[in-house]
């Protein structure tokens, strides 16, 4: 397996150097998590749009998440570009216009299958000075020369990195897809731990991808999730794994657990939408994570699994990393080591049925958000 490379090109703060930034969001975050006590659970709302594509600064974090595959001729690539955004709750009361109220934080990731390469980097900046921004009318984020943006149901991400550039346009071809209860989606045992969360999957992809000196015109499918809470992970949990799946009939799949330190699920969910529209909401219990293989990071000697069979009500699928060397390094931003890539649907028949996204956190140390 060829190693593959890390670009770093992460941008701070003219005033405060990256990590004091780091120091600032977590601090934040930490203090939201010690007021669980007496937070209130999320209550069920109607999400409105374009409204609920923008930014909700009043939550403690935040992410705009979109990935998909797409090709070129016989070349085949997976890509992700996520946005994070994080309240930091000791500067909400500061007036200067320099205290950093909310940070920002992108990573994208380019996989090319051919070459069996992972090209990924990151970026960090708070809010503000025409740095970076979030819209809480729609989806407008730029965090310096990254930007997705989105206007009357079509989606633009723009990015370039040392070694790697993503150029994409993104048409709707479904409605929004709902996840949990109407928007609200439960993410742990206790009622506070849940998130406003919605999809859209199926979406049609064109633009360029670069990679090294190389641009290549391509066409694809996408998925997008955004989603926004107040409370952290469950105390107990240490990671989770994820999977959004275009399949090629139409249809789309949303499976995930949360896992505690040994390895159990602490909580699963997800969801079906059929070609036809029809919804299934999986409850508690409807979904499960069972390791078929593993890889070993040769970089952090972190293992992962990269090969699954994932119980659902829709059917039992293998999910299978496309190439096995997808694991992003995000300690300069996010401060977590994880592993994300382009992966494979097999159906209970054997029959590749779509592909998507695996997203596996938890693994090299237990997530802090």
């Amino acid at each position: 397996m060829t190693r593959s490379k890390t670009t770093h090109q992460t941008s701070a703060s003219p005033v405060l150097a990256r990590r004091q930034l780091l120091q600032f969001g977590l601090s934040g975050l930490s203090g939201i998590a010690g007021l669980a006590s007496t937070a209130q659970a999320l209550p069920a709302k109607t999400l409105v749009f374009p409204r609920d594509r923008g930014s909700h600064p009043d939550f403690a974090t935040e992410w705009w998440y979109i990935t998909g595959q797409a090709t070129s001729g016989t070349r085949s690539f997976g890509f992700q570009l996520t946005f994070f955004r994080s309240r930091v709750l000791p500067t909400q009361g500061m007036s200067s216009k320099f205290a950093a109220k909310q940070l920002l934080f992108a990573h994208a990731a380019i996989t090319d299958v051919a070459g069996r390469k992972l090209w990924h980097d990151q970026r960090i900046a708070r809010d503000g000075f025409a740095v970076a921004s979030a819209s809480e009318d729609d989806t407008q984020i730029k965090l310096r020369d990254w930007s997705l943006t989105s206007q009357g149901g079509r989606y633009k991400a723009s990015l370039s990195a040392a070694d790697f550039a993503i150029n994409l346009q993104f048409s709707e071809t479904q409605t929004v897809l709902l996840q949990g209860r109407q928007g609200l989606s439960r993410k742990g045992p206790n009622a506070l731990q849940a998130s406003y969360y919605y999809s859209q999957p199926q979406l049609a992809a064109t633009g360029s991808l670069r990679v090294k000196a190389e641009t290549f015109a391509v066409t694809g499918k996408a998925w997008l999730d955004h989603e926004w809470s107040q409370e952290l992970l469950d105390p107990a949990a240490t990671g989770w794994d994820w999977i959004g799946m275009n399949l090629d009939d139409g249809s789309a799949l949303t499976a995930f657990r949360l896992r505690s330190k040994d390895g159990a699920a602490l909580w699963d969910g997800g969801s079906f939408r059929s070609a036809k529209n029809e919804l299934y909401t999986f409850s508690r219990g409807e979904v499960s994570f069972k390791p078929l293989r593993s890889w070993t990071s040769p970089l952090t000697q972190t293992s992962y699994p990269v090969e699954w069979l994932v119980r659902t009500p829709a059917d039992f699928y293998t999910v299978r990393a496309v190439i096995d060397n997808q694991e992003l390094d995000s300690r300069q931003s996010t401060g977590a080591i994880y592993w994300e890539g382009l992966s494979e649907l097999i159906d209970s028949n054997g029959k590749k049925v779509g592909s998507g996204y695996l997203e596996m956190t938890g693994y090299a140390a237990p997530l802090r958000m």
